[in-house]
């Protein structure tokens, strides 16, 4: 929330906004907060303060057991075209703004899957993941952790 406050006292330094719109804006924010705290509160839960903001769903890394036979299925059946192809190892496949990675393995399934976050910074997810008791994994500036199934979540800045 502080950073739709400040995404909205930006625009109104930079002129995008008129001080009568900051203040309705943020207002109604406000607003927005408190019924979302009473409606918890109802329901006996209590609002959750997120550890990171994630704005879109990046990718979906699956291991495949035939990369080109995966690759083809994925460009005949939904259209997606190969941003970098790794051969017989991986292959990178667009799908709008975001994509798809393919990677051989013995066992098919879901490698990992990755959220954009805002304000992405590779070393600050790490101590904010550890901070609440996850065990992140840093390769180069990507950053992985499991959720609670096992399941290998990955943060990162747009089209990473």
């Amino acid at each position: 929330m502080l950073n739709e406050i400040e995404n909205m006292i930006e625009g109104f330094e930079q002129g995008k906004m008129t001080r009568r719109q900051l203040v309705v804006r943020v207002g109604a924010l406000m607003a927005a907060v408190a019924g979302m705290e009473r409606i918890a509160s109802a329901s006996g839960r209590k609002p959750v303060a997120s550890t990171f903001d994630a704005v879109a769903l990046n990718h979906i890394a699956l291991d495949v057991t035939d990369v080109r036979r995966a690759r083809d299925f994925y460009q005949k059946h939904l259209g997606l075209t190969v941003r970098r192809d790794g051969g017989d190892e991986s292959c990178f496949m667009n799908c709008g703004e975001h994509f798809l990675a393919l990677f051989r393995n013995k066992t098919p399934g879901m490698n990992h899957y990755c959220y954009t976050i805002k304000n992405y910074d590779p070393g600050r997810a790490v101590d904010k993941l550890k901070a609440v008791g996850l065990k992140p994994r840093r390769t180069s500036d990507r950053v992985y952790f499991d959720d609670p199934d096992g399941i290998t979540v990955q943060v990162s800045a747009p089209n990473k």
